[in-house]
């Protein structure tokens, strides 16, 4: 169940609590009036079933309540009640199956903002990786993977070309190309430093490294992992499922791919520069590809499903 908190001027109330008692999967309506004071208005609460969120969120932007009031919505761990279990049965479809369009690009525009946070982490996750890659440690790729903040990026560009926001798009593309940037050259800087150090040698970098040389050698298993990899975080995203994210970071060589570019473009070791380039490459595209036929997948399904269920 979704929880809304709406403000609502006054005059446009009855209005919108009409539309709210005809939207199937809505109960627990109540109205506080004059409540609100900025923007002025009243208070109108409800619960929405998830899978009939969408439709109803929609309406309300589509009367300009975002506009001249607000909409704030919640998810709701545990409801007791068995009026919401009544929604839910009347609402279409199943909610494991909803995507909340509105939630997913508000939280793939936050997550696509190109943010000294958003550098900072990338820096840090590909210098972590740059250690990995150098000691032949696969521990410290794995960790450098789980610290990568690329995948809002990615599903941000993936939102955007399926719904067609250019802003979105350029946001994304933005922070992606930005971020890797920033990021290879500040762990080219800490290559350097550490080669200053004695930490850090040419002989290391050259040496046979059998835990991640498949780093530098991009293949076609490469681009099905991350295609694999995109299909489960979109899923994470659109089911509220989380957890799921840190799987999909540690199953794609995004960040070492971009950490060993950095360090072979410090030792001029070009070979491995292409090759780690076309790595970092196969895995953006993979998952751009897998999440955007994703979301196209769960439109079709959701807008079929939703026919068969009203008809």
């Amino acid at each position: 169940m979704l929880h809304l908190r709406l403000i609502v001027p006054a005059p446009r109330t009855e209005e919108v609590v009409a539309t709210l008692e005809k939207s199937v999967g809505t109960t627990h309506l109540a109205v506080v009036p004059g409540a609100a004071r900025s923007p002025s208005g009243d208070l109108v609460l409800c619960d929405v079933a998830r899978e009939a969120g969408d439709e109803v969120i929609g309406r309300l932007r589509d009367m300009g309540l975002a506009e001249c009031g607000s909409i704030s919505v919640e998810n709701i761990d545990l409801s007791l009640s068995s009026r919401a279990e009544q929604a839910e049965e009347e609402a279409p479809g199943a909610a494991a199956d909803a995507v909340l369009w509105e939630q997913l690009t508000n939280a793939t525009d936050e997550e696509s903002r190109f943010t000294v946070t958003y550098v900072a982490f990338l820096a840090v996750a590909t210098m972590l990786a740059a250690c990995g890659v150098m000691l032949d440690n696969a521990i410290l790729i794995v960790g450098a993977m789980a610290v990568g903040p690329e995948f809002g990026p990615l599903a941000g560009l993936s939102t955007a070309l399926v719904l067609r926001s250019r802003h979105l798009g350029v946001r994304s593309l933005y922070a992606l190309i930005g971020g890797f940037a920033a990021a290879m050259v500040f762990t080219s800087g800490f290559a350097w430093l550490m080669d200053t150090l004695g930490l850090f040698t040419f002989d290391m970098f050259e040496a046979p490294r059998p835990n991640t040389s498949f780093i530098w050698q991009p293949d076609w298993m490469s681009f099905v992992v991350a295609f694999l990899a995109g299909i489960a975080g979109t899923l994470s995203l659109t089911s509220s499922k989380s957890a799921a994210l840190i799987g999909v970071a540690i199953s794609v060589t995004t960040v070492p791919a971009a950490a060993n570019a950095a360090v072979a473009l410090s030792y001029t070791d070009y070979g491995q520069f292409w090759g780690s380039t076309g790595q970092l490459l196969a895995n953006l595209g993979g998952i751009v590809l897998a999440g955007t036929l994703t979301l196209l997948t769960q439109k079709a399904l959701w807008s079929v499903q939703h026919k068969h269920t009203t008809d």
